[in-house]
C-alpha cells in the first residue's frame, strides 16, 4: 500500500521539525506572518501490553508509561492539558475520547480509565493503547479555521474554511479550493489570499494563514504526505507579539509509504528527539499502525516482516480468528475476488482471514506464510470443521510447482490438527508448472488424511468457493464443482464457425475443458497489412506486428518469453531490438529465436540504444522503483518513444503523477507502474503479459479476436485471457494498467483507443474497489462517446461487509468514500448502460451472451482457426515439467542445492542448526547418507578433534611447514602435507581395521594372529608407539575405548584387539595399541553394531577408505594451522642445514674409502669408459 496514515503524534513532529525547514514549493517563499507554537507533545504509549496480560501487570504497565511521559515532559506538571488517544479514531470529541482543559493529575487518571480498555465508535470496537497529552490552548471560536491538503490525479488541492472546530460540518460544499498542478508551483502568498482565504476579515490573519499554507504545502510535498488535514487551526494574535502565533490542534494525516527510500530518513529524524535517541543515530522508522480496531497480531507482524524482506508479496490480515473460511490465495486481483465470492454466498462473517502471497515467493517464504495461516487455523475446533481455499489465478510468471512445495510442507507438518480440526481444503491454480503443482496437491490427498480437492484452468477462477461451501448445484461435484452457466442459443445459421457449438448450438459454458474441439476463430487484424507496408500506426494502435522495443534492464527471462511469443505469431522481425542496462559495458546477449540461436545487443545507455534502432518506439521499464522515475523522464525525451510500460512496484506517488504530466505533453502512452504490461495477440506481448507459452496458447493469444480488455491486475489479466477465449473468438488487445492509486493511463484512456480501433468489437473491464475512474467510463457510454459493448465489473464487493478498513492487494485497492466502493460504481456502470453482471462468477455467461448478440448481428464474423503454432520450450524447462529425459554425466546421493533449501542426505540445511546435529551428524548425512545415533555422531567428532594434530615433525606437517615457507598459497601447502599420507603416514587406519576384523572374522584366535604375521614377517598395522608404553599409556586411546565401552552396543573387535595387545607388550612394552589401531577397530564395531548399516554396507564403507577419509578430514585442519602459524611468524623459505645430511660418494663407498667429517667429494661425476 502506498497511502499510509500516521499517528497524530508523528505528524505533529514532523510539521514542528519542517514547517520552517523544507524547501518552498510556491513561484516565491512567502515572506513570514506567522510564529509557529512550541510543540510539547507527551505520548503515551501502551503497544506493548496485551488485553490478555493480569490486571497488576497492565496497571504496572500504564503507571510506567506514564512516569515515563511525566520524566521526558516536566511541562506536564505545570499546564493545563488536552488528553486524547492516537489510534487514527474520527470524531474523538463526539465519541466521548477528549479530556479538555485538564491538570495532569487528572489526565493520568482518565488515561488509567480506558487504557488497554475496549471502546466503541460507532459500529468499530477496539482497544485503546496510544494516547496524546499535550498543552490547553485557550481561544475564541472565530479564529479556527480548517485547512486540508490532498493529492488528485492531476495534481494537489489545498481545501480552506474561515469556520473550523468541532462542527465544522460539510468541507466538501463549504471549502474553498486551490489546485495545484502536479508540473507547476503554488502560486505566491497573493494567490492564496485571493483563493482561500477571501473570507477572512483581518489582514494579520489573511498574512499568517497565507504564509503557512505555503509553509505547510512546502512541507506536505517534502515528505510525501498524500493527505494532511488540521482541525481546528488556530491562529493566536496576543498583545506584544510581532507575528500571530499558528497552533495546528487536531492532525490528521497520511504518508506514502512507498517513498520511505526518499524521505524515510527525514521521517526518523523528527522523531529521533522525541524517542530519546542518542544524537548520533537517524531515529526510529516510521511506524504506520493498524486502523482503529484492528490491533496486529503476532502473526500478522510476522507476515509484515517477512514481506518487507522480500522481493514478492505477503499479506496477512485476520478477520475473524474464529471464522470456519480460511484462504491462501495468490495474486492481489485473485485475493480480492475470492473475498468477494464468499461474501456473496452468504459468508463473510465466516470469513477469517484476507490476504495474498504473489511476486514468485521462495518455497521458504511460501510454507512460512502457510505455516502461520494454518497454526491460526488450527487454534480453536469448530463443531462443522474448517474450509481452506488454496486458490489463485494464471500466474504470469511464478512457479506453481515451487511455491506449492511450501504449502505442502506446511500441511504435512500440521497433518494431525487439520484432521482433528475436519478441514477439507480445495485448490485452484494454474500458470508455469501447474501442472506439476497440482499432481503433487493430489499425491497429497491420498496420503494426509485430509480431503483435498484439486482443480486447474479449466474452472472458473472461483469455481472451487461455491463447492467449498456446499452452495454448488448437486451436479457440480459431477463436473468439477462447476455448474452449467444459462445458455444463449444462435440461430444455426449464423454457428456453423462460432467457438464450442456442437450439434449447432453455442456452448456458453465458459468453463469448458481446454482440451474440447478445435474452434474456429477470426482472422488477423486487417491493419497488419497496412503496417507490413510500411504505413504508421494510427494513434489508437500503439501495438501492431511490426512493434519493435527496448528492454531497460537485465531481464533475460521476460526478453525470451517476448521472442517466443514473436515466434509463434510468425513475426517476421523480433519484437525486441535490444537491451539497455547501464551497469556493463556494450556487449551482446544469447537468446533463442524458435529453436535457433540469436544474439541481441545490450547497450549501457539509452540514447545509443535509440540511436542503433529508430524503429523502436516501445521500452519496457524494469528499472527499480529508486530508479524508475530517471529512467522514465529519460526515456520521455526521447522523440520516437510512443509507449512506456513500467513494471517496477513501489514507485512514490509523486514521482507517478509527475510522469503522467510529462508522458501527456509528450504524447507518450504511460502503462503501469506495478503492472505486467500488456498483450496484442499476434502482434506483440509486453515482457512476461501472458504468462509461460503453454497459457498464451491455450488462450489463444498467438491470433487476435474480437474483444479488448483492461484490468488493473496483472494476475487477473490472464484470467481475463482465459475466460474471452473460452466464451467468445478471443482476445483482440489487454492491457493491465496497473494497481498503483495513480496509473500512468487510465481505463478511459484505452478503452477510448478501443472505440476508435475497428478491429475491436466489444471492450471487457475489470475495475476495483477505490478510485473513481470507472466513473469516466460510465459517463462516456451515458454521453454517447463510447458505442460499442462493454461487460463490466469492479471487484472488491465484500469491502463493506467487514467491520474495520481493510486494505486489499493493490496499493489503489481502499475505498476513501461511499463512492469509491465497488458496490457504487458497478450501479453507476449498469444504470449507464453497461453489461454488468451480478457477481464476478456471472461475468463470462454475460460475456458470452454479449458476443453471441454480436455475432449473431453479423457484428462479429468468426474467422476459421489457424493451426495452432508449435511452441519452442526450453530444454531446462522441458525437464522441470517432465517432458524429456537425458543421461545424467554425474550421480549424486548426498545432496541437493537445486530447491530453495540446501539438503544433506534429504535433511533440510533449517533442520541441521535447528536439530543441532554437529559435525558429526554432518559428516553421517554427506559420509554414510543417513542419521547415525547420537553416540556414534559424538564419536566421530572426537575422532576428528584426537587427530587433528601431532606436531610439526610428522613428514604431512614438515611438508606443509615447507611449502608455506617458499611461499605458496594455502591449496598448495595443503596438498603437499595430505600426499604424503599413506600406508606409512596415517594409512594405518584402514590397516588396522583390515587386518584385525579380517582375523576376528576367519575365527583366529588372538595368538594365532600374531604368529601368522610372524612368519609372514608383517607389521601389524595399529600396534606400536615410538613413545608410548603399557606403563606410559596413550591417553587418546584411552578416552575413545572408555567411551566406546560406555556408548556402543558391542565392542568384539576392540576386545580381540586388546587381547592382542596383551600379547605383543609381553614381548616389548610398546607395542601397545595405539591411536590409528584403536580407531580403526572401534570403527568398524561403530558401522557393524550400530544399526544404521547392514553387514554388507559396514564391510564395504570400511573397504573403501572411511576410516583414511576421517584422518585426512581431521589432519587438515592440522596442516592449516601450521600453514597459518609459518604464515603468522612471516618465516621465510626453508633451507635443511648440511650437517643434517650425510653426504656420501658411491665410488667412494666402492673403494673401501671412509667418509669424514667435513670431506668434500663429487659424488656420481666418475667417467664412463665405453667398451
Amino acid at each position: 500500500m502506498s497511502a499510509k496514515a500516521i499517528r497524530e503524534y508523528d505528524g505533529k513532529l514532523l510539521l514542528a521539525n519542517y514547517l520552517l525547514q523544507s524547501p518552498t514549493q510556491a513561484v516565491e517563499k512567502a515572506v513570514s506572518g506567522f510564529a509557529p507554537a512550541q510543540t510539547r507533545l507527551a505520548q503515551v504509549n501502551l503497544s506493548h501490553v496485551n488485553t490478555t496480560d493480569s490486571a497488576d501487570k497492565i496497571s504496572e504497565a500504564v503507571e510506567a508509561a506514564l512516569d515515563r511521559a511525566e520524566r521526558q515532559n516536566p511541562w506536564l506538571l505545570t499546564t493545563k492539558l488536552v488528553a486524547k488517544p492516537d489510534q487514527l479514531i474520527k470524531r474523538r470529541g463526539k465519541s466521548g475520547l477528549l479530556l479538555l482543559n485538564a491538570d495532569w493529575d487528572s489526565c493520568k487518571q482518565w488515561i488509567r480509565e480506558r487504557a488497554v480498555k475496549e471502546v466503541s465508535v460507532g459500529t468499530i470496537s477496539g482497544v485503546l493503547k496510544t494516547f496524546l497529552v499535550e498543552p490547553f490552548v485557550p481561544h475564541p471560536q472565530d479564529v479556527e479555521y480548517y485547512v486540508c491538503i490532498q493529492s488528485h490525479r492531476d495534481g494537489d488541492e489545498i481545501l480552506f474554511t474561515h469556520e473550523g472546530g468541532i462542527d465544522i460540518g460539510d468541507v466538501d460544499a463549504k471549502a474553498l479550493r486551490l489546485a495545484i498542478p502536479i508540473d507547476q508551483p503554488l502560486g505566491d502568498s497573493k494567490a492564496i489570499e485571493e483563493s482561500l482565504l477571501k473570507d477572512i476579515k483581518s489582514d494579520t490573519q489573511k498574512r499568517a494563514l497565507a504564509s503557512f499554507i505555503e509553509r505547510l504545502y512546502a512541507v506536505y510535498v517534502d515528505l510525501n504526505f498524500t493527505y494532511l488535514e488540521i482541525n481546528p487551526l488556530v491562529v493566536l494574535e496576543t498583545e506584544g507579539q510581532q507575528q500571530p502565533q499558528v497552533i495546528f490542534l487536531d492532525l490528521a494525516a497520511k504518508l506514502d509509504q512507498t517513498a520511505e527510500f526518499e524521505s524515510g530518513d527525514k521521517w526518523a529524524l523528527a522523531r529521533r528527539d522525541a524517542s530519546g535517541s542518542s544524537e548520533g543515530s537517524s531515529g526510529p522508522a516510521m511506524e504506520f499502525p493498524a486502523p482503529f480496531g484492528r490491533e496486529l497480531s503476532k502473526e500478522e507482524q510476522y507476515i509484515q516482516e517477512l514481506d518487507a524482506k522480500t522481493g514478492a508479496s505477503l499479506k496477512l490480515t485476520i478477520l475473524n480468528k474464529d471464522g470456519r473460511v480460511w484462504t491462501m490465495v495468490a495474486g492481489g486481483g485473485a485475493s480480492v475476488v475470492y473475498s468477494d465470492a464468499i461474501a456473496a454466498l452468504g459468508y463473510a462473517s465466516e470469513l477469517a482471514n484476507y490476504g495474498e502471497y504473489s511476486g514468485a515467493p521462495s518455497e521458504t517464504q511460501t510454507y512460512e506464510y502457510a505455516k502461520t495461516i494454518l497454526d491460526l487455523m488450527t487454534r480453536n475446533p469448530h463443531p462443522d470443521g474448517k474450509v481452506l481455499i488454496i486458490g489463485g489465478g494464471i500466474a504470469n510468471f511464478t512457479n506453481v510447482a515451487t511455491t506449492f512445495k511450501g504449502i505442502i510442507r506446511a500441511l504435512q507438518e500440521y497433518k494431525q490438527a487439520l484432521i482433528a480440526n475436519k478441514v477439507r481444503v480445495f485448490v485452484r491454480r494454474a500458470g508455469p508448472n501447474w501442472q506439476e503443482g497440482l499432481r503433487a496437491m493430489r499425491e497429497l490427498g491420498e496420503t494426509l488424511g485430509v480431503e483435498i480437492r484439486v482443480y486447474g484452468p479449466e474452472t472458473h477462477v472461483t469455481a472451487i468457493v461455491p463447492l467449498a461451501l456446499g452452495k454448488a448445484p448437486a451436479s457440480a461435484a459431477a463436473t468439477g464443482g462447476i455448474s452449467a452457466m444459462p445458455a444463449k442459443l444462435v440461430a444455426e445459421s449464423t454457428v456453423s464457425s462460432t467457438p464450442g457449438t456442437p450439434g449447432g448450438a453455442m456452448d456458453v459454458d465458459p468453463l469448458r475443458s481446454a482440451g474440447s474441439s478445435g474452434v474456429p476463430q477470426p482472422a488477423p487484424a486487417p491493419t497488419a497489412a497496412a503496417i507490413a507496408e510500411g504505413k504508421s500506426a494510427p494513434w489508437y494502435s500503439p501495438f501492431t506486428a511490426n512493434t519493435r522495443a527496448i528492454v531497460y534492464g537485465m531481464q533475460p527471462r521476460a526478453v525470451q518469453g517476448m521472442l517466443d511469443f514473436d515466434f509463434i505469431c510468425k513475426r517476421a522481425v523480433p519484437s525486441v531490438a535490444c537491451m539497455v542496462y547501464p551497469f556493463s559495458g556494450n556487449h551482446v546477449q544469447k537468446f533463442y529465436w524458435g529453436t535457433k540461436e540469436t544474439l541481441l545487443p545490450v547497450f549501457t545507455s539509452l540514447k545509443e540504444a535509440a540511436d542503433r534502432f529508430p524503429d523502436a518506439d516501445v521500452v519496457v521499464n524494469f528499472a527499480s522503483c529508486r530508479s524508475v522515475f530517471e529512467s522514465t523522464k529519460e526515456m520521455l525525451q526521447v522523440p520516437q518513444i510512443r509507449t512506456i510500460a513500467i513494471i517496477a512496484e513501489g514507485v512514490p506517488e509523486r514521482h507517478t503523477r509527475k510522469l503522467i504530466s510529462m508522458s501527456q505533453k509528450a504524447s507518450v502512452t504511460l502503462i503501469g507502474p506495478a503492472t505486467v504490461g500488456g498483450i496484442k495477440p499476434g502482434c506483440f506481448k509486453i515482457g512476461n503479459t501472458g504468462g509461460m507459452m503453454d497459457n498464451i496458447a491455450s488462450s489463444k493469444l498467438y491470433r487476435p479476436g474480437s474483444v479488448a480488455y483492461v484490468s488493473k491486475s496483472g494476475g487477473m489479466s490472464n484470467e481475463l485471457n482465459n475466460i474471452v477465449a473460452r466464451t467468445t473468438d478471443g482476445v483482440y488487445e489487454g492491457v493491465a494498467i496497473g494497481g498503483d492509486r495513480y496509473p500512468g493511463t487510465t481505463f478511459l484512456d484505452h478503452i477510448m483507443r478501443y472505440e476508435a480501433d475497428p478491429g475491436c468489437k466489444m471492450i471487457l473491464l475489470l475495475g476495483e474497489v477505490g478510485g473513481v475512474e470507472e466513473y469516466k467510463v460510465a459517463e462516456a457510454v451515458r454521453a454517447g462517446r463510447i458505442t460499442k459493448p462493454v461487460v463490466a465489473w469492479a471487484i472488491g464487493t465484500c469491502a463493506g461487509m467487514f467491520a474495520t478498513e481493510v486494505q486489499f492487494g493493490h496499493a489503489g485497492a481502499l475505498a476513501n468514500s461511499d463512492s469509491e466502493t465497488a458496490e457504487a460504481k458497478n450501479a453507476s456502470m449498469r444504470a449507464s448502460g453497461i453489461h454488468v453482471p451480478e457477481t464476478f462468477e456471472a461475468l463470462p455467461a454475460l460475456l458470452n451472451q454479449v458476443y453471441s448478440d454480436l455475432v449473431q448481428t453479423g457484428v462479429i464474423v468468426p474467422k476459421p482457426e489457424p493451426e495452432a503454432p508449435k511452441i519452442p520450450i526450453d530444454y531446462a524447462w522441458a525437464q522441470e515439467l517432465g517432458l524429456v529425459r537425458k543421461p545424467a554425466s554425474f550421480v549424486s546421493t548426498i545432496c541437493d542445492d537445486r530447491g530453495e533449501e540446501l539438503l544433506y542426505a534429504g535433511m533440510r540445511i533449517t533442520d541441521v542448526f535447528r536439530e543441532d546435529i554437529g559435525i558429526g551428524g554432518v559428516l553421517s548425512l554427506l559420509w554414510f547418507k543417513r542419521r547415525l545415533p547420537d553416540y556414534a555422531c559424538k564419536f566421530i567428532e572426537m575422532v576428528l578433534m584426537l587427530t587433528a594434530d601431532h606436531g610439526p615433525a610428522v613428514s604431512g606437517a614438515h611438508n606443509t611447514i615447507v611449502t608455506a615457507r617458499a611461499g605458496k598459497d594455502l591449496i598448495s601447502s595443503l596438498c603437499s602435507g595430505l600426499l604424503t599420507i599413506g600406508d606409512r603416514f596415517g594409512g594405518a587406519l584402514d590397516g588396522a581395521a583390515d587386518l584385525f576384523s579380517t582375523a576376528y572374522d576367519k575365527g583366529l584366535t588372538p595368538r594365532e594372529f600374531v604368529d601368522s604375521m610372524r612368519k609372514k614377517n608383517k607389521l601389524i598395522l595399529g600396534i606400536g608407539h615410538k613413545i608410548k608404553s603399557r606403563t606410559n599409556p596413550d591417553l587418546r586411546v584411552t578416552l575413545i575405548t572408555d567411551y566406546a565401552k560406555k556408548h556402543f552396543p558391542a565392542t568384539p573387535i576392540l576386545d580381540y584387539a586388546r587381547t592382542v595387545e596383551s600379547i605383543t607388550t609381553a614381548k616389548k612394552d610398546n607395542l601397545i595399541l595405539n591411536v590409528d589401531g584403536a580407531i580403526g577397530v572401534l570403527f568398524v564395531d561403530l558401522l557393524r553394531h550400530s544399526g544404521a548399516f547392514s553387514r554388507e554396507e559396514a564391510d564395504e564403507y570400511a573397504r573403501i577408505g572411511t576410516l583414511n577419509g576421517l584422518f585426512v578430514l581431521a589432519r587438515s585442519i592440522g596442516f592449516i594451522g601450521h600453514y597459518l602459524d609459518q604464515k603468522r611468524l612471516k618465516q621465510g623459505l626453508y633451507r635443511h642445514p648440511w650437517d643434517d645430511i650425510s653426504y656420501l660418494n658411491p665410488a667412494a663407498l666402492q673403494g673401501g674409502m671412509s667418509a669424514t667429517k667435513g670431506d668434500r667429494v663429487q659424488v656420481g661425476a666418475s667417467k664412463i669408459v665405453s667398451k
